[in-house]
């Protein structure tokens, strides 16, 4: 089994944070970029399973490599789950940034009260990560992290919805945090964590088998 993964994803902020939940494994780490690859793929799935597999195996595909891919989104409770699976597309504009997207959900919010006793919207963010092999099997794993929306933005680091997205436990939003801690705690890093024991069989560690109740293999 090959040592090389290859990260599939255009988006930086995702990529970086992969990277540093994944260093301390004996990978080879290959963007899209050194792989030759200006790949975009079409997020047609409905849920976030459906489009981290369309995203994996596109580039496994295209590659020739193992290949690792992520969907999340944000949930938020009193809009019924939204913006789910369109967290990236929410903002109706054409080009919106993340901080269109912000201002949207906001506005969205604006007519729904805070509930008593709460420092915000409750929300939680949601993410599947797929894992690709050349042979065509594939292996999901999930992670979430709770928290709240709050209404002012706070903080400098990471992207999306972080600013807006309240943390009790740290009281910083997830833009406040540093990038380690963020990087333990995530709804991202809690599904590439439930990834490892996967990758470390593949690689060929002593660990053994993958849990079951951590994996789906489809």
């Amino acid at each position: 089994m090959p040592t090389s993964l290859l990260i599939a994803t255009n988006n930086p902020g995702k990529r970086i944070e992969i990277q540093a939940i994944l260093a301390d494994l004996p990978l080879t780490l290959v963007l899209p970029a050194e792989a030759g690859l200006n790949l975009e793929v079409e997020e047609t799935g409905g849920s976030y399973q459906e489009n981290a597999v369309l995203k994996a195996l596109a580039f496994s595909r295209a590659s020739g490599l193992p290949s690792l891919a992520d969907d999340s989104g944000l949930e938020v409770e009193a809009l019924g789950g939204e913006p789910g699976v369109r967290s990236a597309r929410y903002a109706p504009i054409p080009n919106a940034t993340d901080a269109d997207r912000r201002a949207y959900l906001l506005e969205r919010l604006r007519s729904h009260p805070i509930p008593d006793g709460m420092p915000g919207w409750p929300a939680r963010f949601r993410c599947v990560v797929a894992l690709a092999l050349p042979t065509g099997e594939i292996y999901l794993t999930e992670g979430t992290c709770p928290g709240y929306i709050i209404t002012q933005e706070r903080g400098q680091h990471g992207f999306g919805y972080d600013p807006i997205f309240y943390l009790p436990e740290y009281d910083q939003t997830m833009a406040e945090l540093p990038p380690e801690v963020k990087n333990r705690i995530s709804h991202r890093a809690r599904a590439l964590q439930a990834a490892r024991p996967l990758l470390q069989r593949l690689l060929g560690s002593p660990s053994g088998d993958p849990p079951s109740s951590h994996l789906e293999h489809t």
